[in-house]
């Protein structure tokens, strides 16, 4: 064997058993958070099928992503797999509409594009602008700190100022308005706002400024509602800028 090919092997083998032990230090992780991310997945698609090919693919995309880059794990993770949850429902619905908006990008193969994060961005605008052009506030409240953050019923409740059972009500209509809905017209500063306010939260785990832009327009609508015996109604109020 020529010194050229006893220095190259060693050093391919070296490489090798690096990347071996780097998949299973990502394994790891990903094993720490899975039950939690099949909850999420769960809860938005209703499916357990649906729910673990959610997860499947979450898998797949923490593999492509450049895992030296990712500072929270765990919010990087229940961030790809809420978009790829919604997108799985609307894919579902798009196929039985006909005037349905795009579906937000597939970021399954940008986890080492440079154009990654822009992309990333993009997917939570276009569900938050479902979100936002389908629901009250109070659904839109309710619906994505539940699904998108797996929050407990009664901390939702106790942010909104109503019953657990109330809550409850909440996510499934807003669950029925998503899969069928009419649109309405989006505020595009209100979007921006919104999709700033989510992704603080799912980098950081910091919902604090996520709860204030949503809850206290959606907790007067309740009480107005409340008050008036009426349907609630869509409480398009440009939503107030948090610090």
């Amino acid at each position: 064997m020529s010194t050229l090919a006893r220095d190259i092997v060693p050093r391919e083998a070296a490489q090798a058993h690096d990347g071996v032990v780097e998949m299973e230090r990502a394994l790891e992780v990903f094993l720490a958070h899975r039950i939690r991310l099949f909850r999420i997945a769960h809860r938005i698609t209703g499916d357990v099928a649906s729910a673990e090919d959610v997860v499947q693919e979450a898998w797949v995309r923490w593999q492509r992503t450049d895992r030296t880059a990712i500072k929270s794990p765990g919010a990087f993770l229940t961030t790809a797999t809420t978009h790829l949850a919604i997108n799985l429902i609307q894919t579902a619905r798009h196929r039985h509409e006909t005037t349905a908006e795009p579906p937000p990008a597939d970021l399954a193969d940008s986890g080492q594009d440079p154009a990654a994060r822009v992309e990333q961005v993009a997917a939570v605008q276009e569900s938050l602008r479902l979100m936002l052009a389908r629901l009250t506030r109070p659904e839109l409240t309710a619906y994505l700190l539940r699904k998108g953050f797996d929050h407990r019923y009664a901390d939702i409740a106790s942010l909104l100022r109503t019953s657990v059972a109330n809550t409850r009500q909440l996510v499934r209509r807003a669950r029925l308005r998503l899969d069928g809905g009419q649109d309405h017209a989006v505020d595009p500063a209100e979007l921006h706002l919104l999709t700033t306010a989510f992704l603080r939260a799912a980098g950081t785990g910091d919902f604090q400024p996520l709860e204030r832009l949503l809850v206290d327009d959606a907790a007067r609508a309740l009480a107005c509602a409340g008050t008036h015996r009426s349907p609630i109604g869509r409480g398009h109020r440009p939503m107030a800028r948090f610090a």
